[in-house]
């Protein structure tokens, strides 16, 4: 892989978070803090943000990974950030919260399909991060913890994605109990799509998943997204039903639509699909 290191930030942050090429068209947003088991403060968060934002802009990146380097995908928020926040102003505390919900948001909206890549420990504000993934794959050894109220605290930057995730009821129990749950509960409530015995397997599902997202059409797939966003948790009611009307006209006489259909009628391959995927396959005829 080709290591494209953010150069908007910190050194510090700049080895903390990396921006590597996995294959053409897909793009990982890399945490590499194993000593430290990943855990984020203030500057990661901005440099976080900073990397995602540069690849929802690059037009050669069609799919981002979020994963991390090391056991654990993170710890949640870093001890000395914690201290640090303890004893600033409540106004100060205002301005990195909103940084966190910054980030969140802006994973949480890109533009482009997003994979989460979950390892060991995923605590605090990491769940918050698997939930504004789009499609989450984690190992059989991960470790999911709302771990907030252990230290008088509430996950409530989080909150928003990890309810839309997991659902009311589960967000009553494990923000109160801040119990650990393992990956075959997170894909049972929902957070985790995918469950794989070993880091190796892992990155073989990712792989498979890749290779299906290159059958599809980009701009198809970002409207697919954002047609979730547009219809959840609203009532089918006039506007709704006129909305979804217009988005399938609009997207039937778009360019991108024009050719899947007329690949399909014509039995041939889509112009977006390669011929071999990145791992090599046999175009899926």
């Amino acid at each position: 892989m080709t290591e494209m290191t953010t150069n908007e930030a910190t050194p510090d942050s700049q080895s903390a978070v990396l921006i590597n090429r996995r294959a053409e068209g897909v793009t990982e947003v890399v945490l590499n803090r194993p000593d430290k088991r990943n855990a984020f403060d203030d500057v990661i968060i901005q440099a976080l943000i900073q990397a995602l934002e540069k690849v929802d802009r690059d037009a050669d990146t069609q799919i981002v990974i979020l994963r991390s380097e090391g056991k654990h995908f993170s710890a949640g928020a870093d001890l000395g950030w914690m201290r640090r926040m303890a004893d600033n102003s409540h106004a100060d505390n205002l301005a990195d919260a909103r940084q966190l919900a910054r980030l969140l948001q802006r994973l949480n909206n890109m533009s482009k399909p997003t994979i989460g890549l979950v390892q060991g420990a995923a605590y605090g504000g990491a769940v918050g991060l698997a939930a504004c993934c789009d499609i989450v794959i984690a190992t059989e050894q991960a470790r999911f913890c709302l771990s907030e109220v252990k230290l008088g605290l509430i996950p409530a930057v989080i909150s928003p994605y990890v309810v839309r995730a997991i659902g009311e009821r589960q967000a009553r129990r494990y923000f109160i109990s801040a119990e650990v749950f393992d990956a075959g509960q997170a894909q049972e409530f929902g957070l985790v799509h995918m469950v794989e015995d070993t880091d190796e397997a892992m990155q073989s599902r990712c792989d498979e998943l890749l290779s299906q997202l290159a059958q599809n059409g980009p701009e198809a797939m970002r409207a697919a997204k954002d047609l979730v966003f547009a219809v959840s948790h609203k009532a089918i009611d006039a506007d709704v039903i006129e909305d979804t009307a217009r988005r399938i006209a609009d997207i039937r006489v778009g360019k991108e639509g024009q050719e899947g259909l007329s690949a399909f009628l014509n039995k041939r391959r889509a112009s977006w699909i390669p011929e071999t995927d990145s791992q090599g396959s046999q175009e899926n005829k």
